[in-house]
């Protein structure tokens, strides 16, 4: 299967429908996520980011992907993500307003499995932009 084929299946069953009994069939067990100067680890931390996620903003959606660069095992894309926050998010009170925001990310594949993904989101930015827009 085609690393974009992966991430397209990936993010459907794990963003837009909150099914983290699939991810096995896409990241491997020593996953790691590199973002905001931290690195997460392993299947446990996809299921709590997964939770947190929904918890605040449970009309989570990928609303578009763009692919831009690939070579053997890696690939750079764009997902733009949008969702209405109701509940605490990285320390920012709900809101109950519409977000709309976009990740970069570089995601390393070993085989047909996801191995490591590098992170950039605009997402606390624009939560701390609705908290101050009437």
């Amino acid at each position: 299967m085609k690393k974009e084929q992966i991430l397209r299946q990936a993010n459907d069953k794990l963003i837009n429908h909150n099914l983290t009994d699939h991810m096995e069939a896409f990241y491997l067990p020593d996953f790691q996520a590199h973002a905001e100067g931290k690195t997460y680890r392993g299947h446990e931390f996809i299921r709590r980011y997964s939770k947190q996620m929904h918890q605040a903003l449970p009309d989570i959606a990928v609303i578009e992907m763009l692919f831009f660069v690939e070579n053997e095992n890696t690939i750079a894309w764009q997902r733009t993500l949008q969702g209405t926050h109701h509940a605490n998010l990285m320390g920012i009170p709900a809101s109950g307003k519409r977000v709309t925001w976009n990740e970069m990310v570089i995601s390393r594949f070993a085989g047909d499995q996801i191995a490591e993904e590098w992170v950039v989101s605009e997402l606390a930015g624009r939560l701390m932009i609705n908290q101050t827009v009437k």
